[in-house]
């Protein structure tokens, strides 16, 4: 197989870069790059060694420089990693005098692709690789680090061959059998096939709170102008990201920055005011907020305390009704408590029965600012979303052990109607190939290609 090369850390100045090669030929361009064919190094044994251009000598950095000798390797093929200054000029100099002796520029995931061709891993254990890199909060990294070390693989491994059992007695059946299976087998049958799918659908259930964990909840701050929605975002955030002024219509584009609390990330967007305008740039940043609120999670709609209700505040508080939503009374510093409770009743009144929460609270001083935080994660907790234990956290990886479900149940029904073996098994043998596609035992060759392409080049 051709050697690869790629850039593994990010691009950009640093004070290290580290340059990966895998490949039978290595070893054989590390030598040409140091300037010594004879160059013999231990695995897993760093050097320091003088760099040089191979046409002219010239030395080009000094790095330290390790090779990993197959199968040991993170590829399982011969493997070199060049450690050297992170210059990008530098770095891009080193790469292209390994194009120039003979290898080829790594595609996105290709260093993973060829660990999981070569035994050094399975596909979830792959994916975890990714995850880990992307991931927001520690929580994530965490769960990345237990599906990278098999702890995925391991829950599904009985699983798969309890299945596996289960279909050596049918196809027993359909194969020795002339008769019906005995009362006892049957029972036996079910009751595994029962067992099955409700180990699978225990796994599944940990997606609601995996996905949340890694992809984070999107949250729009929405309101009219000047109600104080960027010094609320700025409060967030504990920085001046967004420009606050006493001129309504400030922010006419949305501003979008991540954050986490409790472990969760949320993806905050702060929304141009919503009002009618002839501004032509200030209405386009009203269009793009009210898509906004059609994809989000969460809507945060903005009201000042200090004015009264106005025309839109009431357009904003109904058309986000159908909305998963919180009420942020802002600028309480502005009123004393009986004009705070004034107010909070002429919204409940405008609320007209309905019960979102409602938080007073002022992002000047950030009193309040705390319950907002448990407010906007509340409809994302409950005892289903509890953190320990291994999470489902990817989409692929739960589709498709819905799908194993399904077809197993689909099989439990075709069983009890006493329908032949060999209908039974079609359902199983689904589910069984379902379940080998998490870990890439029975996954296409244009499914892989797709799933290694969203993992950075240098992996």
């Amino acid at each position: 197989m051709n050697t690869i090369v790629a850039l593994a850390t990010p691009l950009g100045r640093s004070g290290i870069g580290v340059i990966r090669l895998s490949g039978d030929e290595s070893l054989t361009i590390l030598r040409r790059l140091v300037g010594d064919n004879v160059f013999d190094p231990e695995p897993r044994v760093a050097y320091l060694k003088q760099v040089r251009d191979p046409e002219s000598s010239e030395i080009i950095d000094e790095a330290i420089v390790t090779y990993f000798r197959k199968p040991h390797s993170f590829t399982g093929e011969d493997v070199v990693e060049i450690s050297c200054h992170g210059s990008p000029v530098l770095l891009r100099q080193l790469i292209d005098e390994c194009l120039r002796i003979g290898a080829r520029m790594a595609e996105a995931g290709e260093f993973s692709l060829r660990a999981l061709a070569n035994g050094q891993m399975n596909l979830a254990e792959a994916e975890a690789i990714r995850d880990l890199i992307d991931a927001q909060t520690t929580a994530a990294a965490r769960q990345a680090i237990r599906q990278m070390r098999g702890e995925f693989s391991h829950q599904l491994q009985p699983i798969k061959d309890q299945l596996l059992d289960l279909i050596v007695i049918l196809e027993s059946a359909l194969e020795f059998v002339e008769d019906d299976l005995p009362a006892a087998e049957a029972s036996t049958v079910r009751n595994g096939l029962v067992a099955t799918r409700d180990s699978i659908a225990k796994i599944a259930a940990t997606y609601k709170a995996g996905r949340l964990l890694r992809e984070g909840i999107r949250v729009a701050i929405v309101g009219r102008p000047n109600v104080g929605k960027s010094s609320l975002f700025n409060a967030l955030l504990g920085s001046d990201r967004a420009i606050v002024t006493e001129i309504a219509g400030t922010t006419r584009d949305q501003l979008h920055e991540k954050f986490s609390i409790n472990n969760i990330p949320v993806s905050l967007i702060d929304t141009a005011g919503l009002r009618e305008t002839t501004d032509t740039v200030e209405s386009i940043g009203v269009e793009r907020s009210k898509r906004t609120i059609a994809d989000a999670d969460l809507v945060v709609v903005v009201v000042d305390a200090s004015e009264k209700l106005t025309v839109e505040d009431r357009t904003i508080l109904h058309s986000t009704e159908r909305t998963e939503r919180i009420i942020v009374v802002n600028k309480t510093d502005k009123l004393s408590e009986n004009d705070l409770q004034r107010f909070l009743g002429s919204l409940r009144t405008e609320l007209d029965g309905d019960s979102p929460p409602v938080i007073p609270l002022s992002a000047k001083t950030g009193d309040g600012l705390e319950d907002f935080q448990h407010a906007m994660m509340k409809p994302f907790s409950g005892p289903e979303l509890s953190l320990n234990g291994f999470l489902v956290s990817d989409a692929r990886h739960f589709d498709l052990l819905v799908r194993a479900c399904d077809e197993i149940d689909q099989s439990i029904e075709l069983f009890d109607r006493n329908a032949s073996e060999e209908i039974v098994l079609i359902g199983l043998h689904n589910a069984l190939r379902y379940l080998g596609q998490i870990t890439g035992e029975t996954t296409t060759e244009d499914m892989l290609t797709r799933i290694f392409s969203t993992f950075c080049i240098g992996k």
